[in-house]
């Protein structure tokens, strides 16, 4: 059986994970100072034969303790900022792991026993019935390569089809993007686009080498391997921009390029300053018919090349990439009709 890492584990007891974490850091630091602090003080103190009238009787001072105390949050603040500055992913990685923690909590996915305690005064005989978690969903968190990963297991409790559900509160809780959801045996696999503002890169930034496309820092579009892409937005959300950017990065790279713009509009101007743009119907459904043809004509010229290989692209052979880009696929199918 192969062993799969699906990351950290997340129990509801981590719904406080930063506050938890962050005072047992200041509890730490203070009594570490504070036994600095009070050191000369606590070799005096004969600890095999401890005596309280001889350790009230040495000459403590509360001066030390108020400088410990400044000191300990002068060192907490400073070790926050700088943690949060040049750790911002293991910072925020303790954030989503929290807010998962409550978002069982809150969702009451859970089960719980019911266990007595007795009261504190034992000769009143009463005892007081608590809640404890007794199970909870299996989740688990994982940042990779720029992708979280939010592992569940789906288990045949009341809250399964929740869990089969997380997309939204996912998106919504961990402000990310959802780029792909996979089942597995027993469990459900959510993988988000992590920091899609912090990780975005300048246009110029934008190049092509080896048959892959930067398009951000954690992000790339594996052309060679992946030749079609899909580009979806609500108007003015920076599509036009962003093909615009493909366009430039792709001829850059040596790429030979045919592009549709059935609307004539921004792409249409390109055809001022490079050959291959077309916007009128008829120029757009002869590009279409070259571009089909020449992709045939060039397979069957692959074939014949030394080192061809099935299953191979053109960039084993060296040649160089063409392309078809359309902006608004769907206006070019309404002008042609039924």
């Amino acid at each position: 059986m192969k062993l799969t890492y699906r990351g950290t584990r997340v129990y509801p007891r981590q719904r406080n994970l930063l506050y938890n974490t962050a005072m047992t850091v200041v509890v730490c630091l203070w009594v570490t100072g504070a036994a600095i602090a009070y050191w000369p003080l606590l070799r005096q103190i004969n600890w095999k034969f401890f005596n309280w009238p001889d350790v009230v009787a040495l000459p403590w001072s509360w001066l030390p303790l108020i400088i410990n105390s400044l000191c300990t949050a002068l060192l907490f603040g400073a070790g926050l900022w700088a943690y949060r500055t040049w750790f911002a992913d293991s910072y925020k990685q303790m954030e989503h792991r929290q807010k998962l923690a409550r978002m069982i909590m809150e969702n009451k996915w859970y089960q719980t026993d019911q266990t007595n305690s007795e009261s504190f005064f034992k000769d009143l005989g009463s005892t007081r019935t608590k809640e404890k978690i007794s199970h909870s969903p299996k989740i688990y968190y994982r940042l990779k390569d720029g992708l979280i990963h939010v592992s569940v297991e789906i288990v045949m409790s009341s809250y399964q089809d929740q869990l089969l559900h997380l997309e939204k509160k996912l998106e919504a809780g961990l402000y990310c993007e959802l780029v792909d959801k996979i089942m597995h045996d027993s469990y459900v696999e959510y993988t988000l686009l992590y920091d899609t503002i912090g990780k975005r890169i300048t246009i110029a930034d934008v190049t092509c080498e080896h048959g892959s496309m930067q398009l951000m820092e954690t992000v790339a579009w594996h052309y060679d391997a992946l030749p079609h892409m899909l580009i979806a937005g609500g108007t003015g959300g920076g599509k036009t921009y962003f093909i615009l950017t493909l366009i430039e990065a792709l001829l850059k790279d040596g790429a030979q390029l045919t592009i549709l713009d059935p609307k004539n509009a921004d792409l249409a101007d390109l055809a001022d300053v490079m050959p291959g743009v077309y916007s009128k119907k008829e120029a757009m459904l002869d590009a279409l018919e070259t571009f089909y043809q020449d992709m045939m004509a060039r397979n069957d010229k692959m074939k014949q090349m030394d080192g061809y290989k099935t299953g191979e692209n053109y960039a084993y052979l060296g040649l160089p990439a063409h392309f078809l880009i359309f902006d608004e696929y769907v206006a070019f199918m309404d002008m042609l009709g039924r």
